[in-house]
C-alpha cells in the first residue's frame, strides 16, 4: 500500500497520530472568538483550518517523502502539486460552517490516494469525540470511547432506506427527484465528511450529493466505506476516482451494502 517499508498497519497509526494532534489544533481554536474570513470562491476559512493543515502537510511529508500532499488551503493559495500514482489528500476542517455554527459537525480528514483509489483514510469529529478510520486489507473501526469498535455497512433493512443529505448544502428538488421510487424510511441532515461515516458504520445506506464538492472533502470517508464494505459512484454507475484535473468531483452517491 505504502511507498516506504512501513506496514499498513503502522501507516495508519501514525497518520491517526497526525490528525489527533491536528483535532487538538483545531480544538484550540473553536475555544477561542474565532473570525471566520471568505476565500476567493466564497467558502469560508478559519484559522482552525489554516493552523491544522500547516501541522498536518509537513507531518504527512515526514511520514512518506517524495509522496505529494495535496491540502485544501494551499490548493487555494495556488499551489497545487503535481500527483501521480500516490498522493494524500487533506482537508483541514471540512465543515468550516458547521464549525462556525458550533454545532460539532466538522472533521480532521487526511486520505491517501493509489491509482485513483482511496486506500486510507482518517475522519476525526474532535467536538464530538468520534475517529473513523479504515484501510484497504484492514477494515474500518471507529473509536468514540476510547475503545476501537470494528464497523461494516449494512444490509437496507426492509422497512426502507435511511439518506443522509448535506446540512449546509444541497438542492431539495433534485435530492427528491432522485429518491422517487426509492423506499426511504427517513431522511437526515448531517455536516462534514461524517456522512460517508454514518453509512460506513451501518448508521445509514445512502448518501446522494447533487451538488459540488472537491476530491478531500470526501477522499478520507470514501477510504473508510470501502475499508467498511460501502462504495461510492458517479451517476453514471462507475466508481469515483481521484486525481481528476482541476479536482472536483462530479454528483455521485455513496452507499452501504446492495444499496440501490
Amino acid at each position: 500500500m505504502m511507498t516506504d517499508a512501513a506496514s499498513p498497519e503502522a501507516l495508519l497509526e501514525a497518520v491517526i497520530g497526525i490528525v489527533r494532534r491536528a483535532g487538538a489544533i483545531v480544538m484550540d481554536v473553536y475555544a477561542t472568538d474565532f473570525v471566520v474570513r471568505g476565500k476567493a470562491d466564497a467558502s469560508p476559512v478559519t484559522q482552525a483550518d489554516e493552523r491544522a493543515e500547516a501541522f498536518i502537510v509537513p507531518a504527512l511529508e515526514a511520514l512518506s517523502p517524495g509522496v505529494p500532499v495535496v491540502a485544501e488551503e494551499a490548493v487555494a493559495r495556488g499551489h497545487t502539486p503535481q500527483v501521480g500514482r500516490r498522493f494524500w489528500l487533506v482537508d483541514p476542517l471540512d465543515g468550516t460552517r458547521e464549525f462556525a455554527r458550533r454545532n460539532g459537525e466538522f472533521t480532521v480528514n487526511v486520505a491517501l490516494i493509489e491509482d485513483g483509489v482511496p486506500v486510507l483514510g482518517v475522519v476525526l469529529a474532535p467536538a464530538l469525540g468520534q475517529l473513523f478510520a479504515g484501510a484497504t486489507g484492514l477494515g474500518a473501526f471507529v473509536d468514540d470511547t476510547g475503545v476501537r469498535r470494528a464497523i461494516a455497512c449494512r444490509t437496507p433493512p426492509a422497512e426502507g432506506l435511511t439518506v443522509l443529505a448535506s446540512r449546509s448544502h444541497g438542492d431539495a428538488k433534485a435530492l427528491a427527484a432522485f429518491l422517487a421510487g426509492r423506499k426511504v424510511a427517513s431522511l437526515a441532515n448531517r455536516g462534514s465528511s461524517l456522512k460517508l461515516c454514518h453509512i460506513a458504520a451501518g448508521e445509514a445506506d445512502l448518501y446522494p450529493r447533487l451538488g459540488r464538492t472537491m476530491e478531500w472533502d470526501i477522499a478520507a470517508g470514501h477510504a473508510v466505506l470501502l475499508a467498511a464494505g460501502g462504495q461510492v459512484r458517479c451517476l453514471d454507475g462507475k466508481a469515483l476516482r481521484y486525481g481528476k484535473p482541476g479536482l472536483e468531483n462530479p454528483h455521485f452517491v455513496a452507499a452501504g451494502r446492495s444499496s440501490p
